[in-house]
């Protein structure tokens, strides 16, 4: 009798249960996976600050920004009427240079015909004296010497039509590679200069490759040691929150960043593995990085937001308290961990540890589902 009074007496008497959110433990997926500190950087794989090697009036300018280009097109040029004219003067010499080349050559073939037909006649009927025979075939060494000498000249006026052309190249600004013109700092009929050593000045052009994008961001440089080139990576966007794109690490920084002497850094790149990814990505988006360092499959996991320091858990027991449970704990991200040992499947445990009540010993009951 007083055994049932005290049951009545604590069960009207005890403390209000206090609701949970629970979590069945089961098996599935576990990656390992490690995160950027400081959010990333959309970046093209190409860019180039594109100027003329030798200043001048831009005479003509061809595209403006937001234009599609192919490699080798002409983008700009500044004025080279004078390096033109020098183009066409050393053509135009080419031309004389080679009629007289061929007049010496002739000159040349009929000496040594008259030389050779003089040592014939002094060999035979000895008509011809042995001065007369040495002085034509001297005359026809030196003329044949004058023919190469001709041909030389030639040669040397190719190289100069060569280094003018060169020159005037110095004038023309042409795409190095397909891309899009970002940014165009030039005017028609205003003057640009290349930037003179160690003093930047802004691109008469700025080109980009967006078919091929990667993002770098800083990781911790206690991730860092794990990462390596070929190593797979999700990426997320500010300016598209629901959508993953795909990637591969390809590259680390063989150095580590120090800016911030609290929080040292290396730098890793991430290219976009899947073109369908680059469809409506600009450089200069924001990006966060999850790279993969190791997954396990069909393994025992929980919500890793249901895990206590210590890696302890609250497990729930229907009608009867919270009781605390220590774990050994495997692979772990933001989502999920791995259970080793501690566990079963099949148990409940509590996800909402951060509730005001939800502790060891305390009596809970489940939150309604949704």
């Amino acid at each position: 009798m007083l055994a049932a009074v005290a049951g009545l007496v604590w069960y009207f008497t005890r403390p209000e249960p206090v609701a949970v959110k629970l979590h069945t433990v089961d098996t599935g997926l576990v990656a390992s996976t490690v995160a950027n500190t400081r959010v990333g950087t959309i970046k093209a794989c190409r860019r180039a600050y594109l100027a003329p090697a030798l200043g001048g009036q831009v005479a003509s300018l061809t595209v403006k920004e937001g234009d599609r280009v192919t490699k080798n097109q002409l983008l700009m040029v500044v004025w080279n009427d004078d390096l033109k004219a020098q183009v066409d003067l050393q053509v135009a010499e080419a031309k004389t240079l080679t009629a007289r080349a061929e007049q010496a050559c002739l000159i040349a073939e009929g000496a040594e015909r008259e030389a050779a037909r003089l040592l014939k006649l002094q060999r035979r009927k000895n008509i011809v004296s042995e001065e007369t025979v040495d002085l034509a075939v001297t005359d026809a060494q030196a003329k044949r010497a004058a023919c190469k000498a001709a041909h030389a000249a030639i040669r040397v006026n190719k190289a100069r039509i060569a280094a003018a052309r060169a020159e005037l190249e110095r004038t023309i600004v042409r795409a190095p590679f397909n891309g899009v013109v970002a940014e165009v700092n030039a005017e028609l009929g205003e003057f640009v200069t290349p930037s003179p050593p160690g003093i930047p000045t802004l691109p008469a052009i700025d080109l980009l490759d967006v078919s091929c994008l990667y993002v770098s961001a800083p990781i911790d440089e206690v991730d860092a040691p794990a990462i390596h080139p070929g190593m797979k990576a999700s990426v997320t966007l500010d300016a598209f929150p629901d959508q993953h794109r795909s990637g591969l690490v390809s590259r680390i920084a063989p150095y580590v960043l120090d800016r911030e002497k609290q929080a040292r850094t290396v730098e890793v790149e991430v290219k976009l593995a899947d073109p369908n990814d680059l469809r409506g990505l600009l450089p200069g988006y924001s990006a966060d990085l999850e790279i993969l360092l190791e997954s396990r499959d069909n393994v025992l996991r929980i919500p890793t937001e249901a895990v206590l320091d210590g890696n302890r858990v609250l497990v729930y027991h229907p009608d009867a308290p919270l009781s605390e449970r220590r774990i050994t704990i495997g692979l772990s991200n933001w989502n999920y961990t791995e259970v080793l040992s501690g566990l079963e499947k099949g148990e409940e445990i509590v996800v909402s540890i951060g509730k005001e009540g939800v502790e060891a010993g305390a009596y809970a009951i489940a939150e309604p589902d949704g």
